[in-house]
């Protein structure tokens, strides 16, 4: 069964810019990563799903009902966490929580009280005055104050300090084993490796990969840390390798060079390292960090100053 599912989604703001004719789906009970940075249409998806925008073409749905369509039924049961905080003003936290359990219809402060002492939210301040990790925790406790059974969730630990980042992570972990539905975009590579089942990765508004998790682990594109007995043993096999056709990439550092290759062309690199005094030669996993950057490393320009 799929809580979340987008269809064929096009939202086209001219210039490039929106999202174009992409499909996925979330099951319930699992936590999915949408990946991609500032631009790629992380947000334009989310607000679509959430109904607050509609398509030029395609669907969203939640609960297999229209998203735009249905706004006001599905949302009683769907929590969310905005990219940016616009909290009202003139109010204090404790003020903004009464205000929220009346629209979530919320008799019982019991998981509240425990979300707010879950995060160390102090809500007595006055929202205009509180700092970005501390308005992100209201945030987070609107989006799961009413135990919803999805949740939606744009950048959700964007201002909290790494302490805090943990909490969230064995929040979301805990909400995963009671058969929770979450959509996670997140800039925080290991907050991502940590909990999501499946991940997705968007470029100009288009998805690029699709892929379990667990493919990370069991992929056959490696990196080998090869180790040469001096410098200039490397440079020379950093050089080497940089002609070779069948190597996806290579780095050097001092004496070591970092290969990235299929396994299939593994026999290659054996032969082509048997010309060289290695010390030492390692698989080293490949983070997803990494893998991402597979797909944008031809976008990064930097300039010296």
């Amino acid at each position: 069964m799929y809580d979340i599912v987008v269809q064929n989604l096009t939202k086209d703001y001219g210039f490039n810019r929106g999202v174009f004719n992409i499909s996925f789906h979330v099951s319930r009970g699992e936590i999915y990563g949408f990946l991609g940075p500032n631009g790629a249409g992380k947000s334009t998806t989310i607000r679509h799903l959430m109904g607050f925008s509609k398509p030029d073409s395609g669907k969203t749905q939640i609960f297999g009902l229209d998203t735009f369509q249905n706004y006001n039924k599905i949302l009683h049961n769907v929590g969310y966490v905005p990219g940016e905080i616009t909290l009202p003003v003139g109010l204090n936290g404790w003020e903004f929580i009464d205000m929220m359990k009346k629209i979530r219809k919320i008799s019982n402060d019991e998981r509240i009280k425990k979300l707010i002492e879950l995060f160390e939210l102090n809500p007595d301040g006055e929202i205009k005055r509180m700092s970005l990790g501390e308005k992100r925790k209201l945030a987070i406790l609107s989006a799961f104050m009413h135990d919803p059974q999805v949740l939606i969730l744009d950048e959700p630990t964007s201002g909290l300090d790494p302490i805090m980042q943990e909490v969230f992570i064995q929040l979301l972990r805990q909400e995963k084993a009671k058969g929770k539905t979450i959509l996670l975009s997140s800039h925080v590579f290991s907050e991502v490796e940590a909990v999501c089942d499946r991940v997705s990765i968007i470029k100009n508004g288009k998805i690029v990969d699709e892929f379990p998790m667990s493919k990370l682990k069991h992929s056959e594109d490696k990196v080998y840390q090869v180790k040469l007995e001096n410098i200039e043993e490397a440079i020379k096999l950093f050089k080497i390798m940089q002609k070779n056709s069948y190597i996806d990439d290579v780095k050097q550092d001092e004496n070591k060079v970092y290969v990235f290759i299929n396994d299939k062309y593994i026999n290659n690199l054996v032969t082509d390292l048997s010309q060289f005094r290695v010390s030492d030669f390692i698989h080293e996993k490949v983070t997803l960090e990494e893998y991402f950057m597979q797909y944008y490393k031809d976008d990064i320009q930097f300039e010296g100053v």
